[in-house]
Order: structure tokens, then sequence, then C-alpha cells
């Protein structure tokens, strides 16, 4: 089973370099165009179905993708909201996001808790869309960046860079583990390399 794992599209605190995290940002104008962009390179992917978080920019990424292809709009996942920056969201931050609450960051989410929510959603995903779809389905997942990142990050065991707004990011089940086949849209090797 495949999982494509794709970032929302744009949005005004995107633009601006805002953190948006759990706030609940919609898409702005470049952002449905980025969700229709996104649709056409997932054409000829034959997704089963697609995901979400239940964040609006996340949430309407997926409803555009879903209505172009004609595919179902599956469940929403609270395990894919985007990491918790506290009293730091719609912040324009000024240095590095560390992975662990500090002096500058004192109240954002863990690295360990946004990642093993991740490892845990796509886990759900893959566990809830099995028995429905069968074990050579590709089912797209539309969250945020941080999370892909962290979750890409450690099924490689590597840092991964940024993730791009609408970004498609694939990842495999296969012999009992995951592993990542593309990163915004390149093969995983290239990204190691």
């Amino acid at each position: 089973m495949r999982i494509e794992l794709i970032r929302h599209g744009q949005t005004d605190w995107n633009r601006d370099g805002r953190l948006q995290g759990s706030t609940d940002i919609p898409l702005n104008d470049t952002g449905r165009a980025q969700a229709v962009e996104a649709a056409a390179v997932l054409a000829d992917q034959g997704l089963s179905a697609i995901v979400s978080s239940p964040l609006m920019r996340a949430r309407d990424t997926a409803r555009i993708i879903a209505e172009i292809l004609d595919i179902d709009l599956g469940a929403t996942y609270d395990d894919l909201i985007e990491r918790d920056y506290a009293s730091r969201e719609g912040a324009v931050p000024t240095e590095h996001i560390p992975d662990e609450p500090n002096a500058e960051f004192p109240d954002i989410e863990p690295r360990e808790s946004v990642t093993a929510r991740g490892m845990r959603a796509i886990a759900e995903i893959r566990d809830t869309r099995l028995p429905l779809d069968g074990p050579h389905a590709t089912v797209a997942a539309v969250c945020h960046g941080t999370i892909i990142r962290f979750v890409l990050s450690e099924i490689l065991g590597e840092e991964i860079p940024h993730i791009h707004n609408a970004a498609i990011n694939e990842i495999e089940w296969t012999d009992g583990a995951w592993r990542v086949l593309s990163v915004n849209g390149s093969p995983a090797v290239d990204v190691r390399a």
C-alpha cells in the first residue's frame, strides 16, 4: 500500500512566513490553484481515496483534489493536525525552530509528540484503508509540512528538508515496514544524496 502525503496549499500565513500550527487558517487563491496542480500530478496514481487533517487548509486541499479526480473524500484524522506552536502561532520566527521547547519557544509541541502522532496516523490510515482498497492501493493524505517532514525523517533515519506547499511525498508499506519513495516530488534517493 502507498500513501501520498501531501502538504496543503498555501495560506496567507504561509505567504507571510507566519507559524500556523494548529491555528485554522484557510487556503488563499494560490493555495487553491496549487491543489488543482496537485490533482493533475495525482491523476495517473490510481488513488482509491483521499483523507486529511481536519484543519480547513488541509481539508479544502483534499476536497479540491477529490472533486477533480472524482474520488472518495474520506475521513479526517486528528493525529494529522500540524505541530502546535502554542503562543508562537501567528509569529514570524527569527531563529531556527527547535525540536524541543526552549526559552524562545517555551510551549511548542515536542518533536517526539509530533512524530508519534504522524506515525500513528499513517498506521491508522493503512489499517483502515487496506481492507477496503487492498494491498496495492494508493491513498492520498493531505496534512501539514512539519508533521510530514518529521514522519519522513523518522522512516528514513535522517533529516528531511522543508516540505513545499502542495508537494507530494510518497511512502510505501512493504514487508512490514514503511519506506520513503519520494520527497517534494523527487525520488528519495535524490534527497539523500
